[in-house]
């Protein structure tokens, strides 16, 4: 999925400096952002109060959005670069294609884990004949320096692990959690789990006290370490956790999103993620030209354009509040 800004600004991310390195509970509200022609987003990361959670570092959250009568999601063809994107759906269905020549329907609870490495481009649409209802997650994560450069893929994993307990099924994403390990490449220590929980349900999730958490409400009524946390809201946890107390006051939907906290700085800026000011004008110049990323074939209309770069400088720092 794209950053649609059309005045897009960026992000300094990662580094050490500012994690919390002891259990908190932070809730983040979200941004309100028009995501193409139909469809609006609640984005929760990058955040004003929280820029990364482990490699975690784009998070939005749309729907529930009845789209019986409109194109629902179009989002045209553009880049990535330096990056994995994450297409998680409760309802609906949406066509990934992408300049590697992948063409997927992904459908609820399946995982389209598409990894940009060095460049790739993708589209992402709501089939022409597609269902009443669109709700659903996307999210990205950030690739180390080591593995950035590596070449672009896209993977579909329509069968994933779970984890069971009384009043909890949970869906393993990316990562490993309680002794379940996701399919999809990762490229550094980092968990992405959706959870559904009964109503009156109590359980205590098992968790790695090294890992920074957040936890993103998606649907129904829940408290999250006695913190209640509404659709669209995300708590952010800290690290130093063994185990996550969670109650459902209704049928609920959450996603636990997780990692080590991410070292590196970044600058993430529009649809691009770099370490200097030097990658992200390349990575601009190239998709203008044309280059480097490839052609999304079968879409039915136009590449986006890139915005135009700010005026000052971009510099790599850390998670600044």
């Amino acid at each position: 999925m794209s950053n649609l800004d059309r005045e897009a600004v960026p992000a300094p991310c990662g580094g050490r400096g500012f994690v919390v390195a002891e259990p908190v509970r932070e809730l983040l509200s979200p941004r309100r952002v028009p995501l193409g022609e139909s469809t609006e987003v609640r984005r929760l990361l990058p955040n004003l109060g929280r820029r990364m959670v482990g490699a975690w570092c784009f998070v939005d959250h749309y729907g529930l959005d009845d789209i019986a009568d409109e194109p629902g999601m179009q989002v045209p063809p553009h880049p990535h670069m330096g990056l994995q994107t994450v297409s998680w759906l409760h309802e609906g269905e949406v066509l990934h294609r992408d300049s590697t020549g992948s063409l997927q329907t992904i459908r609820p609870r399946q995982l389209g884990l598409m990894t940009s490495g060095r460049a790739i481009s993708h589209s992402e649409e709501s089939p022409r004949t597609h269902a009443r209802f669109l709700h659903g997650a996307q999210l990205w994560v950030a690739l180390p320096d080591t593995h950035r450069h590596t070449d672009p893929r896209f993977e579909y994993h329509p069968e994933l692990p779970l984890v069971a307990a009384p009043g909890l099924r949970a869906t393993l994403i990316l990562g490993e959690i309680d002794g379940a390990r996701s399919p999809g490449t990762a490229f550094t220590p980092i968990v992405g789990a959706d959870l559904a929980l009964a109503r009156g349900a109590e359980v205590r999730l098992p968790l790695e006290a090294d890992f920074e958490y957040a936890v993103l409400s998606m649907s129904g009524e829940a408290h999250v370490d006695g913190v209640p946390v509404l659709p669209g809201s995300m708590l952010y946890l800290g690290c130093g956790r063994t185990e996550l107390p969670l109650r459902a006051e209704s049928d609920a939907g959450l996603m636990l999103l997780g990692g080590e906290p991410f070292e590196e700085e970044l600058i993430m800026w529009w649809n691009f993620i770099g370490r200097t000011q030097e990658d992200i004008a390349q990575a601009r110049t190239d998709w203008m030209a044309g280059s480097r990323f490839g052609e999304v074939k079968g879409y039915d209309g136009a590449p986006l354009r890139a915005p135009e770069l700010p005026p000052v400088p971009l510099r790599p720092r850390g998670r600044v509040r």
